[in-house]
């Protein structure tokens, strides 16, 4: 892929995020689940870093090596026609210096977006400054642009999901820093862990900018998300969590001797696998 063939699918992903219909992204996590989700229709393909670290061996928040997430999101992005909008974390590096190469190297990976963290670790001691937080995004923004590739910058803030800080001051607090991140030059602002339609509604009109809300038990369903106004619904790790509970059903079923026909059904066929692998070639 040449650039200005990367940067148009960049205009794409961007395009997305304006409607008619909400953006939905069932997060991939190595080629032949970018195919599955590709071929099932959807424009664009998610990734889980969640899902892509735990298939290199590593627990998530940012343990896999930076090179070794970078080699898996270019290994999806080969295989897959659409735009390819990774989740890399926090991005690996500390400084806005150490970002603009880091979005040189995501460039070069054949992705188009990205998902861009504030929360470098486990907890909220990982919680990086605003201040900082802003000037990695600009840099990101920058480095993007002057590279050809104007990446979709997904900022990210875990206020919620943690959670961070003290609950009654939680909503002000997130929208500071994503009017913040979308000021720096971010394309659309996530903002997980929130369940509640009546702030997710509020949240929609106070940032100003294009919503990720992540897909949750006793969250909002895709159809409602659309109707508060939200821009983009993703579904995190679910899908490869769900894909590695089918797995232990089976082994489970094999352990116990039980009747292995049902492991059989509904499934993606031996020759489907090789037609969408085929296919990428």
């Amino acid at each position: 892929m040449n650039l200005a063939e990367q940067a148009a699918k960049a205009e794409l992903l961007r395009k997305l995020h304006y409607g008619p219909r909400i953006l939905i992204l069932p997060n991939a996590w190595d080629a032949i689940s970018a195919l599955i989700v590709e071929d099932a229709g959807f424009p664009a393909v998610a990734t889980t870093s969640a899902g892509v670290a735990a298939a290199l061996g590593y627990p998530d928040g940012q343990r896999v090596q930076r090179d070794e997430m970078l080699e898996a999101v270019a290994r999806i992005a080969r295989v897959v026609k659409v735009p390819v909008t990774a989740d890399l974390e926090a991005g690996y590096a500390n400084t806005p210096r150490e970002i603009a190469d880091f979005a040189r190297a995501t460039i070069a990976t054949g992705a188009v977006g990205l998902n861009f963290e504030d929360v470098t670790g486990d907890d909220e001691t990982s919680f990086v400054e605003l201040n900082l937080q802003v000037e990695k995004i600009a840099a990101l923004r920058e480095a993007a642009n002057s590279a050809g590739v104007p990446l979709v910058i997904n900022a990210r803030t875990d206020i919620y999901l943690l959670p961070i800080g003290p609950e009654e001051s939680r909503f002000d607090r997130t929208v500071e820093r994503l009017r913040a991140y979308r000021k720096a030059g971010a394309d659309c602002v996530f903002a997980p862990g929130i369940r509640d339609a009546a702030t997710i509604g509020k949240l929609v009109k106070a940032v100003e900018a294009p919503l990720n809300i992540l897909l949750q038990p006793g969250g909002s369903t895709v159809r409602e998300l659309e109707k508060l106004g939200v821009a983009r619904a993703s579904a995190g790790s679910g899908p490869h969590r769900s894909a590695l509970t089918r797995l232990r059903e089976v082994a489970v079923a094999l352990r116990e001797y039980g009747d292995h026909t049902p492991l059989f059904e509904h499934n993606i066929t031996w020759s489907e696998n090789n037609r969408l692998l085929g296919r990428s070639q």
